[in-house]
């Protein structure tokens, strides 16, 4: 492999979707730089090397990270008071390096009065990555279909206040091939694409096809804003984390999540996974109901 191909930088690439783009980035025989906080966490792929960073706002060391690289994917930090500004110093840094390009992941209805709380931090970022001077190309997820089944309690409600509202989840590989293909592929500079699932369900469809695939119980449990509220307190979270949890409900009852694409299948050249379709594949998601009840 020649030391003059062009580098990509991952963001994220220890977390979920960070670590799969890599992984695709490496079956492809791209070179890559993998930015990690702990390198004992990154993944050893070919082609990759590592760059220990002690996060987006680290600015020597992203500068150092992002030196002579064609493209900066830019992965969301985790969900702090500060994300905006890390995300800010992130874009800043890869200004300063010279990086050719950036590839943010933001969200679905991503705006300064949505309402998940975590899409306005993505909306933020967004005005960082469009002012920065640099070529940009942004993806907006819609919620992670893998998270449903994680969201159902071990009793085999799904409880939430998102009322009728649909939501198109889409599948974490979906969202990483979709980013890889943004990272490798020309003709991007300056598109905003979402990327979401083939369908857009109520929660009380998804309850109705994960019970149906996982032969457990699994039902809808409507609640009210207060009640979800108070529902999510065990554990002592931070209220940012709170008003983020019960926001993701109220998003998709405010009818912000409903809106189903093909950029997926445009971008990836396959269409993007149904619920059924995934459960199919993971088959196990729903092992932790208990169907004694």
């Amino acid at each position: 492999m020649s030391n003059k191909a062009p580098v990509i930088a991952v963001g994220g690439a220890t977390g979920r979707v960070g670590g799969r783009v890599a992984r695709l980035l490496a079956e492809q025989g791209v070179r890559q730089r993998l930015l990690v906080r702990d390198a004992s966490r990154a993944p050893a792929l070919p082609g990759a090397e590592v760059a220990v960073v002690g996060g987006y706002e680290d600015d020597a060391g992203m500068r150092a990270a992002l030196a002579g690289t064609s493209a900066f994917l830019l992965i969301p930090g985790h969900e702090t008071s500060d994300r905006v500004s890390a995300h800010r110093a992130g874009v800043a840094s890869a200004v300063a390096a010279r990086t050719g390009r950036i590839v943010q992941l933001s969200f679905a209805g991503a705006a300064p009065d949505a309402t998940f709380t975590y899409a306005r931090d993505h909306w933020a970022t967004e005005e960082a990555v469009r002012a920065s001077g640099l070529p940009w190309t942004i993806a907006r997820m819609n919620f992670y279909l893998d998270v449903l089944p994680e969201f159902v309690l071990p009793s085999g409600d799904l409880a939430g206040p998102a009322g009728d509202g649909r939501v198109a989840a889409v599948a974490r590989d979906d969202v990483a091939a979709a980013l890889a293909a943004l990272l490798t592929g020309d003709d991007h500079a300056g598109a905003t694409y979402e990327l979401t699932g083939p369908e857009a369900l109520t929660l009380g469809e998804a309850c109705v096809t994960m019970a149906r695939h996982s032969g457990r119980p699994v039902t809808y449990l409507r609640e009210t804003v207060e009640e979800a509220y108070a529902s999510r307190a065990a554990g002592a979270p931070t209220q940012i984390e709170l008003d983020g949890w019960v926001s993701t409900y109220t998003a998709i009852a405010a009818g912000e999540l409903a809106r189903v694409t093909a950029d997926v299948e445009r971008l990836t050249g396959r269409a993007p996974q149904s619920l059924g379709a995934w459960l199919e594949a993971h088959p196990l998601a729903l092992a932790h109901v208990d169907t004694l009840g």
